[in-house]
């Protein structure tokens, strides 16, 4: 009587044990493995196997195993349609006496050498989904009793919550370790944005960009191409995260090689060219790139542009709302697209805005849109001052309408004003 309380009590205490890495912070593999050796001292018998499922594969594979040899481990994989785990996750504990005979028995060769007879199987369940089995090993014939049943459902219970926990604990480490290196590649991102626009005489140049995620595909740039000419680009690469980021930053620095080869000569329509190849070639199904590049001459007040499928920039002359269209279609769909390039002649007091859809697909807590035609109103309201305060007070209507909802887009905006 005595050896029997005694066991119960050691038993009692390892099922404690087994419960403390439920809340622990254990790597999956580490959980498994503790896993096995407590369902083997709990249960007194030979040796125990851990499968989980793999949905994708639609098999349960071997992750971990306590008291069974190498070559055991590695036998091969069992399908969920094998019919003793078709009846483990149907909720039955499935005892096979003898699996030497068993027909049920896969391996049954591997089996016979590892010195196993009797098997008990019985499912892991996490809120009434089966995540894998345990089973428990004896090299005697009929060793499982209701006793042991019982015990091993008890600790298939406990497997289940551990082996969810390890996963979740795994997932945060790893989504704590994307989160850092987000953050890293948007720190990159930004400081490809510039700060200041170039000083030109003529101009008067003011710009804004607030990211929505860590990192994303909008951007702008300006490259002086010599005294009197400044180049503008401003592009949204379709797309979010860190694929967006890598190719937006691939596509700035094209845009800033092909202009300094090519735009010396005035020639705009070699430059979009090579950048829609450039995305033809770098873009994958799905993806591609809207741009807007233009070349505004401060001495001859001229602006000559081409829209690849952009948002049209905005020419504000005497209160009127000019839109920008000449271009053609989105780079890096069609490699021999044709593009149209358009110069008009501009006058002093004039504004020109380019913009991202970030600035008017931004919505309220109603789901109504700030939309293009708010924004053109505040533009237009607002033409008459500095490039500066143009941008601002855009941007200050804009969060007046959608207040504190959340912004789902970049918003990249450049104001140029023609001063003199």
């Amino acid at each position: 009587m005595e050896d029997k309380t005694k066991r119960q009590i050691e038993r009692d205490e390892q099922i404690y044990q087994l419960s403390t890495l439920v809340a622990g912070k254990f790597s999956l593999p580490a959980v498994l493995d503790k896993l096995a050796e407590a369902a083997v001292r709990i249960t007194a018998v030979k040796a125990c196997s851990i499968r989980l499922l793999d949905e994708d594969a639609g098999e349960l594979q071997m992750r971990s195993t306590y008291g069974l040899s190498e070559k055991y481990r590695n036998k091969g994989p069992v399908s969920k349609n094998d019919p003793v785990i078709k009846a483990a996750f149907a909720g039955e504990a499935v005892v096979l006496d003898d699996m030497r005979v068993d027909g049920r028995v896969k391996y049954k060769r591997a089996t016979i050498a590892e010195g196993l007879v009797s098997q008990l199987t019985v499912a892991m369940q996490f809120r009434g989904k089966a995540i894998g089995v345990i089973r428990l090993y004896s090299p005697k014939p009929k060793r499982f009793f209701h006793e042991d049943i019982k015990l091993a459902r008890a600790v298939a219970s406990q497997c289940a919550t551990a082996i969810t926990n390890a996963r979740l604990y795994s997932e945060a480490i790893d989504g704590a370790r994307i989160a850092e290196q987000m953050r890293l590649a948007g720190i990159i991102q930004r400081r490809m944005i510039p700060k200041q626009a170039p000083q030109i005489a003529g101009l008067d140049i003011s710009a804004a960009y607030i990211p929505c995620f860590n990192v994303g595909g909008d951007f702008y740039d300006f490259i002086q191409v010599d005294k009197n000419r400044i180049a503008i680009a401003i592009a949204d690469v379709i797309g979010k995260g860190i694929p967006a980021a890598i190719m937006m930053s691939m596509f700035r620095a094209a845009v800033r090689a092909y202009t300094d080869t090519d735009c010396r000569d005035g020639i705009i329509s070699r430059i979009i060219d090579k950048l829609n190849k450039m995305a033809c070639r770098e873009c994958r199904d799905g993806e591609f790139v809207t741009l807007f590049y233009a070349v505004i001459d401060a001495e001859k007040k001229t602006i000559t542009y081409c829209n690849c499928g952009h948002e049209p920039t905005v020419l504000i002359k005497n209160g009127r709302a000019i839109d920008l269209q000449k271009g053609g279609l989105v780079l890096g769909v069609l490699s021999k697209a044709e593009y149209q390039i358009e110069t008009l002649q501009l006058e002093q007091n004039d504004c020109l805005l380019f913009y991202t859809d970030g600035l008017i697909d931004t919505a309220n807590f109603d789901g109504d849109l700030w939309g293009r035609e708010r924004m053109l109103a505040a533009a237009k309201k607002f033409a008459p001052g500095s490039a500066e305060q143009v941008i601002k007070n855009i941007l200050r209507y804009r969060t007046r309408f959608v207040g504190l909802s959340r912004q789902m887009d970049d918003t990249s905006a450049v104001i140029v004003k023609i001063s003199s």
